[in-house]
């Protein structure tokens, strides 16, 4: 991570944050062919139909990140509500039986001209640009807890319990966890934030005793070895991966836990096959492009002219590392299966999307920042 440091204080942050982008992209789309192209030659009868969509994604993302790395970032400021209204619409919208589309028990997606969006994905942006205004706001008032803490938390709260509604819990507990991490760097008193830990306490218990996936989920995690073949066999094969890969690898291409033994290794336990395929070297290469995505977009934060932009630097580049480290702690059975999608890497056009939108945001903060 000091290396990182030294790196970005010797280039221009803007120049390695786009760097990094394209990095993760590129490996995504290698990625995703190596552990894609069997599944779909077997369902589709095309080897490429993973790697066409998502390429097709990565292009959209691309463009919109253009867009947004010019578009002023104060322009978000007066567009808060209004994006968090949306945010909440599209939500509601998923919940609604023929208009969300349903997959794997959940009702997570919305078809739009053709593709497929999660709209849990754009409500992580949104809730990071009202924390990012609302901090900066009430700045004079964060120690308090009517007018500096409540509408910080209630307001992402039911956001947060739409998602779990889909249901959606890696999303939830991805957007809870940026929520506390944004209110607390804002100035919020911890006191405040370890009281909303124990007021969660009666919640997470509803959760896990209505939801069964959740219960199987922390069950798995527990002991995965108990039930090897039924709700263990997912990380097991994980495990078996990460073992496989050794130092240097067995090979880009060259997975044998690809082969129909871990299920949606394209998707949420693509670190896994980057493990097997890859080794050692190539988890250390990845975990050390994402900590120089850290490093950098805080080093961004620093260079805005306003508290707006620095919350909101730090809040998209939380969304992204805060992702990238749940997914990781998942395949590596550190945390339990929550179905997150590795950032720029894994399988999921709406997480490609929204991360390259909230580098072209970044980006727009650092020109801004330097600005005569």
């Amino acid at each position: 991570m000091f290396g990182g440091e030294t790196v970005i204080r010797r280039t221009h942050p803007d120049r390695i944050l786009i760097i990094i982008m394209l990095a993760l992209t590129a490996a995504g789309v290698v990625m995703v062919y190596s552990t894609s192209f069997i599944v779909a030659m077997q369902r589709f009868g095309d080897e490429w139909f993973f790697v066409k969509k998502h390429v097709t994604f990565a292009l959209l993302g691309a463009v919109l990140f253009i867009i947004s790395s010019r578009v002023p970032y104060h322009l978000y400021r007066k567009l808060t509500y209004p994006i968090l209204l949306l945010a909440a619409v599209l939500l509601i919208l998923v919940l609604i039986p023929g208009i969300g589309r349903q997959a794997g028990g959940a009702r997570r997606w919305l078809h739009l001209g053709g593709l497929t969006f999660q709209p849990s994905e754009f409500a992580k942006l949104a809730v990071v640009i009202f924390l990012a205004y609302s901090l900066e706001a009430k700045k004079e008032n964060i120690k308090g807890f009517s007018l500096g803490f409540l509408p910080n938390i209630a307001i992402p709260g039911i956001i947060i319990a739409l998602i779990i509604v889909e249901p959606d819990f890696g999303t939830a507990v991805t957007l809870f966890g940026l929520t506390c991490m944004m209110s607390f760097i804002g100035g919020v008193r911890v006191k405040h934030l370890a009281g909303l830990f124990l007021a969660m306490l009666p919640v997470f218990y509803f959760v896990v005793r209505n939801f069964s996936y959740m219960m199987d989920r922390i069950l798995v995690f527990l002991d995965p070895w108990k039930d090897p073949e039924g709700r263990g066999w997912q990380t097991i094969q994980s495990f078996l991966a990460f073992g496989s890969g050794g130092v240097w690898g067995v090979g880009l291409g060259q997975s044998k836990q690809k082969l129909f033994y871990l299920p949606e290794a394209h998707t949420d336990f693509i670190f896994s096959i980057i493990g097997e395929e890859l080794g050692l070297a190539g988890i250390a290469a990845t975990i050390a492009l994402y900590l120089i995505f850290l490093v950098t977009g805080v080093k961004i934060s620093s260079t805005a002219k306003d508290l707006f932009g620095t919350y909101l630097a730090l809040g998209l580049t939380f969304m992204v590392t805060l992702q990238a480290l749940i997914n990781m702690a998942v395949v590596l059975g550190v945390l339990p299966p929550k179905g997150m999608p590795l950032p720029f890497i894994s399988y999921g056009g709406s997480s490609l999307v929204v991360s390259m939108i909230a580098v072209g945001i970044i980006l727009n903060i650092y020109i801004k920042g330097n600005e005569a």
